[in-house]
Protein backbone atom coordinates (compact mmCIF):
# COMPACT_ATOMS: atom_id res chain seq x y z
CA UNK A 1 0.00 0.00 0.00
CA UNK A 2 0.84 3.29 -1.16
CA UNK A 3 1.85 6.22 1.59
CA UNK A 4 -0.53 8.90 0.68
CA UNK A 5 1.20 12.31 0.89
CA UNK A 6 -0.49 14.84 2.89
CA UNK A 7 -0.25 18.53 0.88
CA UNK A 8 0.57 20.87 3.97
CA UNK A 9 -1.77 24.69 3.87
CA UNK A 10 -0.47 27.41 1.86
CA UNK A 11 1.25 29.55 5.17
CA UNK A 12 -0.31 33.37 5.33
CA UNK A 13 2.53 35.45 5.69
CA UNK A 14 2.42 38.18 8.57
CA UNK A 15 1.06 40.96 7.67
CA UNK A 16 2.71 44.49 8.42
CA UNK A 17 0.60 47.82 9.07
CA UNK A 18 3.68 50.52 8.88
CA UNK A 19 1.27 53.42 10.27
CA UNK A 20 0.30 51.10 13.25
CA UNK A 21 3.79 49.96 13.01
CA UNK A 22 5.51 53.69 13.43
CA UNK A 23 3.30 54.72 16.11
CA UNK A 24 3.47 51.99 18.26
CA UNK A 25 7.72 51.85 17.70
CA UNK A 26 7.46 55.60 18.68
CA UNK A 27 5.25 55.09 21.82
CA UNK A 28 8.28 52.06 22.85
CA UNK A 29 10.70 54.28 22.27
CA UNK A 30 9.20 56.74 24.88
CA UNK A 31 8.14 53.61 26.93
CA UNK A 32 12.01 52.60 27.56
CA UNK A 33 13.57 55.92 27.64
CA UNK A 34 10.97 56.30 30.97
CA UNK A 35 11.89 53.01 32.17
CA UNK A 36 15.62 52.85 31.38
CA UNK A 37 19.15 55.23 31.98
CA UNK A 38 20.56 54.18 28.10
CA UNK A 39 20.54 51.90 25.51
CA UNK A 40 24.29 51.01 24.49
CA UNK A 41 25.64 48.97 22.05
CA UNK A 42 29.21 47.78 21.88
CA UNK A 43 31.33 50.03 19.17
CA UNK A 44 32.46 46.50 18.29
CA UNK A 45 29.30 45.16 18.28
CA UNK A 46 27.57 46.85 15.91
CA UNK A 47 25.23 44.83 13.01
CA UNK A 48 26.81 44.31 10.03
CA UNK A 49 26.02 46.55 7.22
CA UNK A 50 27.17 44.42 4.19
CA UNK A 51 24.58 41.71 4.73
CA UNK A 52 22.00 41.59 1.19
CA UNK A 53 20.72 38.74 1.30
CA UNK A 54 17.85 37.52 3.81
CA UNK A 55 18.62 37.69 7.67
CA UNK A 56 17.84 36.02 10.57
CA UNK A 57 18.60 37.87 13.85
CA UNK A 58 18.59 35.48 17.26
CA UNK A 59 19.17 36.56 20.76
CA UNK A 60 19.44 35.01 24.44
CA UNK A 61 16.20 35.72 26.06
CA UNK A 62 16.66 38.00 28.81
CA UNK A 63 13.70 39.91 29.59
CA UNK A 64 10.36 40.97 28.97
CA UNK A 65 11.71 44.10 27.21
CA UNK A 66 13.62 41.99 24.51
CA UNK A 67 10.72 42.27 21.82
CA UNK A 68 10.39 46.24 22.42
CA UNK A 69 14.73 46.59 21.98
CA UNK A 70 14.53 43.71 18.41
CA UNK A 71 11.74 46.75 17.43
CA UNK A 72 14.30 49.34 18.18
CA UNK A 73 17.38 47.84 16.73
CA UNK A 74 14.73 47.14 13.78
CA UNK A 75 13.94 50.98 13.55
CA UNK A 76 17.95 52.02 14.03
CA UNK A 77 19.96 49.09 11.80
CA UNK A 78 17.16 47.43 9.57
CA UNK A 79 15.19 50.03 8.20
CA UNK A 80 15.57 48.93 4.49
CA UNK A 81 13.86 45.57 5.86
CA UNK A 82 10.70 44.19 6.91
CA UNK A 83 11.25 42.40 10.09
CA UNK A 84 9.04 39.34 11.70
CA UNK A 85 9.12 37.67 14.13
CA UNK A 86 7.23 34.35 15.96
CA UNK A 87 5.19 34.42 19.19
CA UNK A 88 3.51 31.67 21.44
CA UNK A 89 0.11 32.10 19.64
CA UNK A 90 -1.95 32.04 22.79
CA UNK A 91 -0.33 35.12 23.18
CA UNK A 92 -1.11 36.36 19.59
CA UNK A 93 -4.80 35.60 20.16
CA UNK A 94 -4.77 37.62 23.21
CA UNK A 95 -3.01 41.02 21.60
CA UNK A 96 -4.45 40.28 18.05
CA UNK A 97 -2.69 44.00 17.30
CA UNK A 98 0.50 41.88 17.02
CA UNK A 99 -0.54 40.30 13.94
CA UNK A 100 -0.13 43.86 12.18
CA UNK A 101 2.96 44.17 13.35
CA UNK A 102 5.02 41.00 11.66
CA UNK A 103 4.09 38.59 14.47
CA UNK A 104 3.13 35.04 13.47
CA UNK A 105 1.95 32.70 15.94
CA UNK A 106 3.55 29.21 16.88
CA UNK A 107 2.21 26.52 19.36
CA UNK A 108 4.38 25.61 21.89
CA UNK A 109 5.78 22.31 22.54
CA UNK A 110 4.03 20.75 19.56
CA UNK A 111 5.24 18.93 16.26
CA UNK A 112 2.76 21.03 14.56
CA UNK A 113 4.15 24.52 16.03
CA UNK A 114 6.84 23.62 14.52
CA UNK A 115 6.19 22.88 11.32
CA UNK A 116 4.12 26.21 11.36
CA UNK A 117 7.32 27.98 12.64
CA UNK A 118 9.80 25.89 10.06
CA UNK A 119 7.03 26.93 6.69
CA UNK A 120 6.16 30.69 7.80
CA UNK A 121 10.30 31.31 8.06
CA UNK A 122 11.15 29.62 5.31
CA UNK A 123 8.45 31.69 3.13
CA UNK A 124 9.50 35.19 4.67
CA UNK A 125 13.49 34.28 4.15
CA UNK A 126 12.47 33.74 0.47
CA UNK A 127 12.74 37.62 0.41
CA UNK A 128 15.90 39.27 0.48
CA UNK A 129 15.06 42.13 2.05
CA UNK A 130 13.14 39.77 5.10
CA UNK A 131 14.10 39.98 8.34
CA UNK A 132 13.59 36.97 10.91
CA UNK A 133 13.76 37.75 14.87
CA UNK A 134 14.55 34.43 16.98
CA UNK A 135 14.68 33.90 20.84
CA UNK A 136 15.50 30.19 20.45
CA UNK A 137 15.70 29.60 24.37
CA UNK A 138 12.51 29.26 24.01
CA UNK A 139 11.93 30.93 27.61
CA UNK A 140 13.76 33.26 29.76
CA UNK A 141 17.21 32.57 30.45
CA UNK A 142 19.63 34.55 33.36
CA UNK A 143 22.43 35.95 30.71
CA UNK A 144 24.82 34.13 32.95
CA UNK A 145 23.64 30.06 31.98
CA UNK A 146 26.36 28.39 30.01
CA UNK A 147 25.83 26.58 28.09
CA UNK A 148 23.61 28.42 25.84
CA UNK A 149 20.55 25.74 25.06
CA UNK A 150 19.44 26.48 21.71
CA UNK A 151 16.26 25.13 20.83
CA UNK A 152 16.31 22.90 17.64
CA UNK A 153 14.37 24.97 15.41
CA UNK A 154 17.17 27.33 14.51
CA UNK A 155 19.16 24.32 13.61
CA UNK A 156 16.57 23.09 11.42
CA UNK A 157 16.21 25.95 9.70
CA UNK A 158 19.72 26.12 8.68
CA UNK A 159 19.28 22.83 7.05
CA UNK A 160 16.63 24.58 4.70
CA UNK A 161 17.88 27.85 4.10
CA UNK A 162 21.21 28.47 2.63
CA UNK A 163 22.80 31.63 1.91
CA UNK A 164 20.53 33.19 4.29
CA UNK A 165 22.89 35.23 7.08
CA UNK A 166 22.60 33.81 10.84
CA UNK A 167 23.52 37.14 12.84
CA UNK A 168 23.86 36.64 16.78
CA UNK A 169 22.69 39.05 19.36
CA UNK A 170 23.19 39.51 23.29
CA UNK A 171 21.29 41.30 25.41
CA UNK A 172 22.08 42.86 28.90
CA UNK A 173 19.91 44.38 31.30
CA UNK A 174 22.34 45.66 34.58
CA UNK A 175 22.58 48.58 36.78
CA UNK A 176 25.81 50.97 36.75
CA UNK A 177 25.40 54.20 38.61
CA UNK A 178 21.58 55.28 38.34
CA UNK A 179 18.07 54.98 39.57
CA UNK A 180 17.89 53.14 36.19
CA UNK A 181 19.41 50.11 34.59
CA UNK A 182 20.81 50.04 30.91
CA UNK A 183 20.51 48.34 27.96
CA UNK A 184 23.70 46.71 26.76
CA UNK A 185 23.85 45.67 23.21
CA UNK A 186 26.17 43.58 21.01
CA UNK A 187 25.80 41.57 17.70
CA UNK A 188 28.35 38.95 16.87
CA UNK A 189 29.70 37.74 13.50
CA UNK A 190 26.91 36.98 10.55
CA UNK A 191 27.67 32.88 9.40
CA UNK A 192 26.13 31.88 6.34
CA UNK A 193 25.25 28.26 6.01
CA UNK A 194 26.90 26.76 2.47
CA UNK A 195 25.13 23.42 1.56
CA UNK A 196 23.40 23.57 4.94
CA UNK A 197 22.03 19.89 4.47
CA UNK A 198 25.41 17.91 4.82
CA UNK A 199 25.30 18.68 8.36
CA UNK A 200 22.66 17.93 10.98
CA UNK A 201 20.48 20.39 12.81
CA UNK A 202 22.02 19.19 15.54
CA UNK A 203 25.32 20.64 14.44
CA UNK A 204 24.09 23.97 13.46
CA UNK A 205 21.83 24.59 16.64
CA UNK A 206 25.28 23.86 18.89
CA UNK A 207 26.76 25.69 16.32
CA UNK A 208 24.50 28.62 16.57
CA UNK A 209 24.56 28.68 20.82
CA UNK A 210 28.47 28.72 20.51
CA UNK A 211 28.44 31.71 18.56
CA UNK A 212 25.97 33.09 21.21
CA UNK A 213 28.12 32.60 23.81
CA UNK A 214 31.20 34.43 22.32
CA UNK A 215 28.91 37.68 22.15
CA UNK A 216 27.28 37.18 25.47
CA UNK A 217 31.00 36.51 26.84
CA UNK A 218 32.23 39.56 25.33
CA UNK A 219 29.30 41.88 26.14
CA UNK A 220 29.50 40.70 30.22
CA UNK A 221 33.34 41.96 30.35
CA UNK A 222 32.44 45.28 28.77
CA UNK A 223 29.77 45.23 31.00
CA UNK A 224 31.76 44.89 34.10
CA UNK A 225 34.21 47.84 33.00
CA UNK A 226 31.34 50.16 32.83
CA UNK A 227 33.78 52.45 30.57
CA UNK A 228 31.89 54.54 28.69
CA UNK A 229 34.53 54.71 25.77
CA UNK A 230 33.13 51.04 25.01
CA UNK A 231 29.82 52.19 23.72
CA UNK A 232 27.95 53.85 21.70
CA UNK A 233 24.56 55.34 23.12
CA UNK A 234 21.48 55.00 21.16
CA UNK A 235 18.84 56.55 23.46
CA UNK A 236 18.95 58.71 26.55
CA UNK A 237 16.49 58.16 29.11
CA UNK A 238 16.32 60.19 32.16
CA UNK A 239 19.48 60.34 35.30
CA UNK A 240 18.81 61.50 38.44
CA UNK A 241 17.49 59.82 41.77
CA UNK A 242 14.84 62.37 42.90
CA UNK A 243 13.34 65.70 42.22
CA UNK A 244 14.06 66.69 45.66
CA UNK A 245 17.65 65.04 45.99
CA UNK A 246 18.32 66.73 42.43
CA UNK A 247 17.02 70.16 43.93
CA UNK A 248 19.66 70.06 46.75
CA UNK A 249 22.74 69.03 44.38
CA UNK A 250 21.64 71.79 42.17
CA UNK A 251 21.84 74.07 45.33
CA UNK A 252 24.82 72.86 46.75
CA UNK A 253 26.57 73.20 42.93
CA UNK A 254 25.50 76.99 42.86
CA UNK A 255 26.45 77.81 46.42
CA UNK A 256 30.09 75.95 45.89
CA UNK A 257 30.54 77.59 42.22
CA UNK A 258 30.56 74.17 40.31
CA UNK A 259 28.22 72.79 37.51
CA UNK A 260 25.25 70.58 38.35
CA UNK A 261 25.61 67.59 36.17
CA UNK A 262 21.98 65.44 36.94
CA UNK A 263 23.65 62.19 36.53
CA UNK A 264 26.44 60.45 38.79
CA UNK A 265 28.54 58.50 35.74
CA UNK A 266 31.67 59.19 34.14
CA UNK A 267 30.43 60.26 30.71
CA UNK A 268 27.65 62.90 31.98
CA UNK A 269 30.03 64.83 34.10
CA UNK A 270 32.51 65.12 30.73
Amino acid sequence: MKNKTVAQPAVAPPRVAPRLLKVFAAYSRHYMCQRFHAVRILKSGLPPSDISGPLVIYLNHASWWDPLVCLHLARKFFVNRTSFAPIDAESLQRYGFFKHLGFYGVEQQSIRGAMTFLRTSCSLLGSECSAVWLTPQGSFRDVRERPARLQHGIGLLATRMENVAFVPLAIEYTFWTEPRPEVLLSFGQPAVPKHARLRSSDVWTKFFGNALEEVQEELAVKSARRDPVDWIVLDKGASGISAMYDTWRWLRSRIFGQRFVRGHSLEESI
